[in-house]
């Protein structure tokens, strides 16, 4: 119920006149009927952003330390976050991403549509980063079509460690359902999974335009994280340099791999 009431009464009607975002390929999500979306992550807005504009209710799959904060504070947080149509999933942990398709499966189960981003985190410089297969192994157990979806230009509206988000023009770009019902079956194979993953990031990034790293955004940020404190050490002088020598990290292709035909 407070679901409704945030979309159409407080927070949906305010999202709106302040980024007054731009739709474009709305008819592509279904109107009834279980299916997945699946988009880039660059603000925290986008948890209510795509929330506000669509027709029908769609359940995301959020981290656990929404849900989990001290205090007051802390409560009113998750239970904000839970009526908004979050589920919060521990990424911690061998069992993370078991949990993950558990919850997914779920809704799509009840007919619903089901919300990801793929790259599992906000990408912190704007690129697209490598999918986890998550969404491929939900896709295909579930048997349903990925809507991929593009939010272009919330990163300048709201990048990391800004609270209060810019007013600054929003898109947000749905692609042409994808079908992967040739691969039912084999959903417990890995290269399935990977090549399925792919093909929905190429569909994303031909959307939204982004530059692609073929790396996971959480090692992306663990390797910049470790080249500056590195470079924190080195200006202390060779007495102070106490870091170990940073890995070398790779350079991401502008594209994923190509699906498998």
């Amino acid at each position: 119920m407070f679901y409704y009431v945030l979309k159409y009464v407080l927070l949906g009607p305010l999202l709106r006149l302040l980024f007054r975002p731009r739709i474009e390929g709305l008819e592509h999500v279904p109107a009834s009927g279980a299916a997945i979306i699946a988009g880039n992550h660059l603000s925290f807005s986008d948890h209510f952003l795509m929330p506000a504009i669509l027709k029908r209710r769609i359940t995301f799959l959020a981290k656990a330390e929404y849900f989990t904060g001290p205090g007051i504070k802390g409560r009113l947080t998750a239970a904000f976050f839970r009526s908004a149509g979050q589920i919060p999933v521990d990424r911690s942990g061998r069992e993370a991403g078991q949990a993950a398709i558990r919850e997914g499966l779920g809704v799509l189960g009840k007919g619903e549509l089901l919300g990801i981003y793929p790259e599992g985190t906000r990408s912190h410089d704007g690129r697209l980063y490598k999918g986890k297969v998550g969404v491929a192994a939900m896709a295909l157990k579930a048997r349903v079509p990925v809507i991929p979806c593009a939010m272009i230009g919330t990163f300048e509206a709201q990048p990391p460690g800004q609270v209060v988000p810019s007013i600054h023009p929003v898109t947000i770009r749905f692609g042409e359902p994808l079908d992967f019902s040739r691969y039912i079956g084999m959903e417990n194979e890995k290269a399935i999974l990977r090549a399925v993953t792919d093909e929905i990031m190429y569909a994303i990034l031909g959307l939204s335009g982004q530059e692609y790293v073929d790396k996971y955004a959480a090692v992306a940020k663990a390797e910049e994280a470790e080249k500056a404190e590195k470079a924190k050490q080195d200006a202390k002088g060779p007495e102070g340099r106490k870091a170990s020598e940073g890995r070398k990290s790779s350079e991401g292709r502008k594209f994923p791999r190509m699906p498998l035909s």
